[in-house]
C-alpha cells in the first residue's frame, strides 16, 4: 500500500475535516488544486512540539533527502536560506504574531495599530516624527523630526549674510511660545560682536559692532505652545505613570498609535 501512495497526485480539491471551505469554492465553483485541512497540522520534525500550539505548527525538518535540511526555527521572507518557513512575496496575519526570537526587518515596519514593547527590551527608531495639521495654512500638514530634549522644542538653523534680520517660519506664530525662543550665533570669518536686539513672532533682529556686515550661522530654539510643558523626570515604573497628559505623546517602544493630528 505504501508503494501505491508514495507519490500521490490530486487534481481536484482536497478536504480533510469538518466544515466547508467557502473561500476555496464549493461544488462546480471549487478551485482545482486547492486544499482544506481542519487542523491542527504539524510540519517538519515529529518531535518539534510536545502539545498542540496552533492550527499550523512548523518545526525544523532535518530531512536528510533535502540538500539543505532545515535546522533553524525562524520565519524568513524571500530568502534561499534554510528556515522553517519561507514566504516569497507579501504575507498577511489577521491575528496576533507571537515570537520568542528576534524580528528582523529589511525595510519599513508598518503598523495600523500599536507597536508595544513590554519585555524589557527596546524598540529603536531612526527618526521620531510628528505630523500635525498645519497651524497657519488650512489644507496643509506639518511634519518635523523631533530632537531629544527635556523640552517640547522645535528649532531652525541656517546662515545669515549681509542682513540684520532672521525671518522665523510663518507657522511658528501658531506653534511656538515667543517668550521661550533662544538664539545662538556663530560669526564666520571674523568677530563681528553680533547681538540679538529683540525677538518678535516673525523675526529675530540682529546688530553688529559699528554696523559691520553680518555673516554668521544661527541656531534658534522655541518651545511648542500647543500643549502642556514636558515633565522630563517623574516617579513611576512605566510611561503610564506619567503625571501629565499622556494623550499628547506617543512614546517610543510603548504606545505607537494612529492619531488624527
Amino acid at each position: 500500500m505504501a508503494g501505491i501512495w508514495d507519490d500521490f497526485t490530486l487534481g481536484g480539491q482536497l478536504v480533510c475535516g469538518a466544515g466547508l471551505p467557502i473561500a476555496l469554492g464549493l461544488g462546480r465553483a471549487k478551485i482545482r488544486g486547492s486544499a482544506f485541512i481542519e487542523g491542527p497540522v504539524q510540519l517538519g520534525n515529529a518531535g518539534a512540539f510536545s502539545r498542540v500550539e496552533a492550527t499550523l505548527m512548523i518545526g525544523p525538518s532535518n530531512n536528510v533527502d533535502a540538500s539543505t535540511p532545515v535546522t533553524s526555527g525562524a520565519l524568513c521572507t524571500g530568502s534561499n536560506n534554510p528556515y522553517s518557513m519561507a514566504v516569497q512575496g507579501p504575507a498577511a496575519f489577521f491575528g496576533m504574531v507571537d515570537t520568542n526570537e528576534d524580528v528582523s526587518v529589511g525595510r519599513d515596519l508598518i503598523a495600523q495599530g500599536e507597536v508595544v514593547s513590554r519585555c524589557g527590551g527596546h524598540i529603536l527608531s531612526a527618526k521620531k516624527n510628528f505630523d500635525i495639521e498645519h497651524p497657519t495654512m488650512p489644507g496643509w500638514r506639518l511634519r518635523h523630526t523631533c530632537p531629544e530634549a527635556p523640552y517640547n522644542d522645535v528649532y531652525i538653523r541656517g546662515k545669515v549674510t549681509n542682513k540684520t534680520e532672521i525671518e522665523l517660519p510663518a507657522y511658528w506664530k501658531g506653534l511656538v511660545d515667543t517668550q521661550s525662543i533662544t538664539v545662538s550665533l556663530t560669526p564666520i570669518g571674523a568677530h563681528q560682536d553680533v547681538i540679538v536686539k529683540r525677538i518678535d513672532e516673525d523675526k529675530v533682529y540682529l546688530q553688529a559692532r559699528g554696523g559691520m556686515p553680518i555673516n554668521c550661522f544661527y541656531h534658534i530654539f522655541g518651545e511648542r505652545k500647543d500643549g502642556e510643558k514636558l515633565i522630563p523626570e517623574y516617579q513611576g515604573k512605566t510611561p503610564a505613570d506619567y503625571p501629565g497628559n499622556n494623550d499628547e505623546y506617543s512614546v517610543v517602544g510603548w504606545d505607537y498609535d494612529v492619531r488624527k493630528k
